[in-house]
């Protein structure tokens, strides 16, 4: 007699696909998603389609979450050299044929305009977890240094176009996947000595460093005028310190618990410039308070925890260094979308997470959570 096989319902069907969905890191995304449609509509409703659009992104990038998510680790490793140098081959094509818009070539024109130095958000990581990988158990001095030059040519190319915000998220995650590696602390403690020195001098003779005709060797006029206004927004109030000293107004309006949805007067009254994009922070804080502020950071925390530890849990080096660097790009994102907008940090262009307008973003935050899923579902799969 011929045996007869019952179809696996749907549910069956699916049941292995989200098998490695993490459930407090997809909640915690969710109330973000959640959060940035509630922002979007209001600060973005008399602003064209931004609404609709950001909805779609989000779907989209949903969709890429859930294609990269079924993808095993072992198979993103092999992803990474050709990703690179696509990534680093585009981005010196726009540095010879890049389209110029605002005073910055960083676009091409591909049969689509794209951004290139996107990419490098997750091929960067990708790259030094494989170049890790494969010495695992050898490692030499060498072997990071060789690391450090792969990072820089990228990071190189970027600030060259120039867009400060996309080369600070690039070499937050590489040198996230150096010092995960095992990069020594006695060439970690002095640049940061340094840094904290240049910091301090900066800030002591403010005065004279950013009085007018001063120029600083290595960073760009407007890179500089970003941090000088950093320093003192009143100095141009109404020009390049316009930006920061109306999101500290908007965020200082807010009060505990805010004036309410669709309530916010400096951003209806367009007061906050970039309020969908690098701003939004900024129209969130003003109608939903410091209440709402302690909302949005504990979701980016437990993101982030979450993150960490998928990446203490993974069953491979790659894995590891990998997740931990994808953590750090969310990290990097919310930390100086927030600083700048608070006014403790420069302006340099980066979006907050799920909440800023933004299709490249979100196919790149799709991208990497997506990473952090199939990593989840590799350890669950290995334990099982």
């Amino acid at each position: 007699m011929a045996a007869v096989f019952e179809r696996p319902s749907l549910r069956q069907r699916l049941a292995p696909m989200l098998q490695g969905f993490d459930g407090p890191l997809a909640f915690a995304v969710f109330l973000l998603a959640c959060a940035g449609l509630v922002t979007m509509y209001s600060s973005g409703y008399d602003y064209g389609g931004r609404f609709v659009d950001h909805a779609r992104n989000m779907v989209l990038a949903g969709t890429i979450l859930f294609v990269v998510a079924q993808v095993p680790p072992q198979r993103l490793m092999s992803f990474a050299v050709p990703l690179y140098g696509l990534g680093v081959a585009l981005l010196v094509a726009v540095a010879l044929f890049g389209v110029t818009k605002k005073g910055a070539r960083r676009w091409i024109n591909v049969g689509v305009v794209i951004q290139p130095s996107e990419i490098l958000k997750i091929a960067m990581p990708l790259m030094l977890a494989w170049w890790f990988q494969k010495r695992e158990g050898q490692l030499r001095p060498l072997d990071f240094f060789v690391a450090l030059v792969l990072l820089a040519v990228p990071v190189g190319l970027i600030m060259k176009q120039p867009d400060l915000g996309t080369a600070l998220l690039v070499l937050t995650a590489g040198l996230s996947v150096v010092f995960f590696a095992g990069l020594s602390w006695k060439l970690i403690v002095p640049p940061l000595v340094l840094g904290l020195v240049g910091v301090t001098l900066v800030v002591a003779f403010e005065g004279s460093l950013c009085a007018e005709g001063v120029r600083w060797p290595v960073l760009h006029d407007y890179q500089q005028q970003r941090i000088c206004t950093l320093l003192d927004p009143t100095r141009d109030p109404l020009g390049k310190g316009f930006h920061i000293i109306q999101g500290m107004i908007a965020i200082g309006s807010g009060g505990v618990f805010g004036k309410g949805f669709m309530q916010g007067t400096q951003t209806h009254l367009e007061f906050i410039p970039e309020r969908t994009t690098d701003f939004i922070f900024a129209a969130f804080s003003e109608e939903f308070g410091l209440a709402g502020n302690l909302f949005l950071i504990a979701c980016f925390l437990v993101l982030v925890m979450r993150g960490m530890n998928i990446a203490l849990e993974a069953p491979t080096l790659f894995s590891r260094l990998l997740a931990g660097a994808v953590t750090m790009i969310f990290f990097t994102y919310a930390f100086v979308n927030m600083g700048m907008v608070s006014g403790i940090l420069p302006v340099v262009g980066v979006p907050l997470p799920f909440i800023s307008y933004g299709g490249t973003a979100m196919v790149t935050l799709g991208m990497g959570l997506g990473i952090l899923m199939s990593i989840a579902r590799s350890k669950r799969l290995v334990q099982s």
